[in-house]
């Protein structure tokens, strides 16, 4: 996931900025709160990893989670898990005197998979992401189970699938995007994505607003020419020209019409089961 710049504009009245950052705090916490409803994210008894980068997604969602677990009619654990990457220059303090702080139990734990990622990535002449995030998933797998979790909460938020929806139609001519909740390929864990309704910019201003620690990551939008980094251009110039066009992308990816499309498996999967949903116009 990209960082963007995290830089404070012109200063307003602490008062004004604090009503203004509740506000937003609870707008995120609804779409949050809609997206665990909708998709049935947390359950009773669950045991959930929260992915910790040290970016302002992850940030926001180890925040929002623990804030609504104190308050859910559920019980359920969270525990956060922050990777140290032993990237360059990395200086991991202030993350964990935050963490220590911040009342969540946690858990730092590293291991040097930039240098691998690096040594990969050139090797092949391609980029940073496909490694770096197959090894750190490796490890968050390995992690959730020595801690006891069933899942595994990631902070993608909106426009992340909707990027990863055009790369895929782009150049990996298929129709996929990021899903709120998936099982493992081993059976193993629940990924579950709380944020993935929620607006990268509303994410970011919320992270402003709340002054987390941010680390930067040397991988992450190092190179040149990245695929993702087009596509997030072209759905930036679109919502200059189209306000709004982000949330009509991601309402189509609740709306499909299966018996619309190309693919025979899809067509016979969803008339097979048309019975059980009502017509759609």
């Amino acid at each position: 996931m990209k960082e963007i710049q995290l830089t404070s504009t012109s200063p307003k009245p602490p008062e004004t900025r604090d009503a203004e950052a509740i506000r937003l705090r609870e707008r995120i916490t609804r779409r949050m709160m809609k997206t665990v409803v909708a998709h049935e994210l947390v359950e009773a008894g669950d045991r959930v990893l929260v992915a910790v980068s040290g970016g302002k997604d992850s940030y926001t969602l180890l925040d929002l989670l623990y804030t609504a677990q104190r308050k859910a009619p559920v019980a359920f654990d969270l525990v956060a898990f922050h990777l140290d990457q032993g990237q360059p220059g990395y200086e991991g303090a202030s993350l964990r005197a935050w963490l220590e702080s911040f009342g969540a139990p946690f858990e730092i734990h590293s291991e040097n998979t930039y240098t691998t990622v690096k040594r990969q990535a050139e090797s092949t002449g391609k980029s940073y992401c496909a490694p770096c995030s197959r090894l750190r998933r490796g490890i968050l797998y390995t992690a959730a189970d020595r801690l006891g979790c069933n899942k595994i909460a990631l902070g993608h938020h909106r426009d992340d699938t909707l990027e990863t929806l055009l790369l895929n139609l782009f150049y990996g001519g298929k129709l996929q995007a990021m899903p709120a909740r998936y099982t493992t390929n081993d059976g193993r864990f629940e990924v579950i994505r709380p944020l993935i309704e929620c607006g990268e910019d509303d994410i970011a201003q919320h992270s402003r607003f709340a002054g987390y620690p941010i680390l930067p990551c040397n991988l992450c939008g190092s190179q040149d020419g990245l695929k993702r980094t087009a596509v997030g251009r072209l759905i930036r110039d679109l919502e200059a020209s189209h306000p709004g066009v982000r949330d009509v992308m991601l309402a189509a990816l609740k709306n499909v019409r299966a018996t619309h499309l190309l693919d025979k498996e899809v067509a016979e999967a969803w008339t097979s089961q048309a019975d059980k949903y009502p017509p759609r116009k």
